[in-house]
């Protein structure tokens, strides 16, 4: 009975297995990026010096582990056959699958030390940053490599980007359910949630990547036998192969003559900054600007639709995907995100039925833009591979220097929030005990109600607009579409099945 219950879940697809991986990922994270900051603002009442410092601490090694942890990874992929042994692509995919079996469970250990005061909330606020974002870079660095690894062709990464965003709609339900158990005046029954969650997400890391090693070995040793009896037909040197190891600063110098790279991680920058401030700020707008025109159980639809709802969307955008390029759907995306923040600015505050879909669509759309972007970064990898001229594309790699430029966006988010809210309206949320009685009393009044109000409407309008004009004037020097993307596709996929410049007659 168990051999048959067995051989059932080995018959799932690899794309449906590499797509539930992002479930165990989601209902965590979409939590995390819902609650820690009011967790320690509003609960562990943590001083704005220690907040500061901590999100500081946090830029420093948010963008540091990235890279670090794909050199790691990947910098043994750099060297040539004559100066280290080759390794072969199903050894590669066996490793990340190994690294998320590994760190997925600890990462979910690390999510619950934010919900129990154990320490002073600043240095409580420090350690459980850098931990949670340790395991997370950990786990998703793997998840994210493994696209590029797969798969080659867009066809193919686009099918397992879409069991991504379906399996990463189902988990963004957790967001639904936390808001029944949140209370931060009580947060026993929050906690009790958590826990579930991340056993639930423990055991799913450790089953999921089990059986996608196992179906994956099964399916691989067949291609890997052909590709050695190719390799002992083949004479000569192949083109694509470095003749000695590459250090890490030759690889950053490379990498800095990249121009495609370096578009991207411009663009992919403010991408990054506006989907964690619309993360960070979507409670304190439903505040401000809805609390006392809408009834919570709309508030709470809001909430939940805008963490789900960019997954589902992302499945309509990954067929317009195949159809005329990730390039232009993201560029029309773009326009569509500035187009609609013109509407909401013209129309004004008042109008709640048309900001009720602009606070739920501007999040909907800018998450649902960063779900296309790993594909880009997949493109990216082969166009290294194919420039460089890899034995080995460092996927891992090259996600974790994307990682290195824009991860600094998910710090500033909160940072630049707050201090654009108190420059724009007065409005200190760190202000508290007599001080704090004093600012609510402030707050109360009609005049500075009105101020905070139309404060917070200017800057959920123009942190769009700004991101929106900046990205479509990076994306526009972007090269790597069209012609130019089917050709290093080309090139990859002919380096890969057979490397030297001649073939034995037979």
């Amino acid at each position: 009975m168990g051999l048959r219950v067995w051989s059932c879940w080995l018959g799932i697809s690899t794309a449906v297995l590499y797509g539930s991986l992002s479930l165990f990922i989601s209902i965590l994270h979409n939590v995390f990026l819902l609650y820690y900051v009011e967790t320690f603002v509003s609960v562990y009442k943590i001083d704005k010096v220690s907040f500061w410092v901590g999100e500081t601490v946090f830029l420093i090694w948010n963008s540091l582990n990235d890279p670090l942890f794909g050199w790691l990874s990947d910098h043994s992929f750099l060297s040539s056959p004559q100066s280290g042994q080759q390794i072969a692509s199903p050894e590669v995919v066996v490793r990340r699958l190994r690294s998320v079996a590994r760190h997925g469970p600890l990462f979910a250990l690390s999510f619950l030390a934010f919900w129990v005061a154990w320490a002073r909330p600043g240095l409580q606020f420090l350690v459980c940053l850098c931990l949670y974002d340790g395991f997370l870079t950990a786990v998703d660095l793997s998840h994210s490599a493994l696209l590029a690894d797969l798969a080659v062709s867009a066809a193919d990464r686009t099918q397992l980007n879409f069991y991504c965003s379906l399996f990463s709609a189902v988990g963004s339900l957790s967001v639904f359910l936390s808001y029944s158990f949140w209370d931060k005046d009580d947060l026993s029954s929050f906690r009790l949630f958590c826990v579930a969650l991340a056993a639930l997400s423990a055991l799913g890391f450790a089953v999921a990547s089990r059986l996608l090693r196992r179906k994956f070995q099964g399916e691989a040793r067949p291609r890997l036998d052909e590709d050695e009896q190719l390799r002992e037909l083949c004479v000569g040197q192949a083109p694509l192969v470095q003749e000695k190891a590459v250090t890490l600063g030759e690889y950053l110098s490379q990498l800095s003559k990249h121009k495609n790279f370096m578009w991207f991680v411009s663009m992919n920058l403010v991408q990054v900054f506006h989907c964690h401030f619309n993360s960070n700020f979507f409670p304190l707008f439903l505040e401000h600007l809805l609390s006392d025109r809408i009834s919570p159980s709309t508030g709470s639809f809001l909430l939940g639709i805008s963490y789900i709802a960019p997954h589902v969307n992302n499945l309509y955008f990954l067929t317009l995907c195949k159809r005329f390029g990730v390039y232009e759907v993201v560029r029309w995306l773009f326009i569509l995100k500035l187009a609609l923040s013109g509407t909401m600015l013209l129309a004004g505050a008042d109008q709640i039925y048309l900001l009720c879909f602009f606070i739920a669509s501007n999040r909907v759309f800018t998450e649902g833009t960063c779900k296309l972007l790993n594909l880009v970064v997949t493109d990216l990898v082969d166009e290294d591979f194919v420039l460089n001229r890899r034995q080995q594309a460092a996927s891992a790699l090259l996600f974790g220097m994307v990682a290195l430029v824009t991860k600094p966006g998910q710090t500033f988010a909160p940072l630049v929030g707050t201090w654009l809210l108190c420059v724009y309206t007065g409005y200190d949320i760190f202000e508290r005990d007599v001080g704090h009685e004093a600012v609510q009393a402030a707050v109360s009044s009609r005049e500075q109600a009105v101020t905070l109000r139309q404060g917070c409407f200017y800057l959920l309008v123009f942190v769009p607009v700004t991101c929106a004009l900046l990205q479509l004037l990076t994306w526009s020097r972007f090269t790597l579409h069209g012609k130019h993307l089917q050709h290093i596709k080309a090139l990859r996929q002919g380096a890969q099945h057979c490397r030297p410049t001649d073939v034995k007659a037979i």
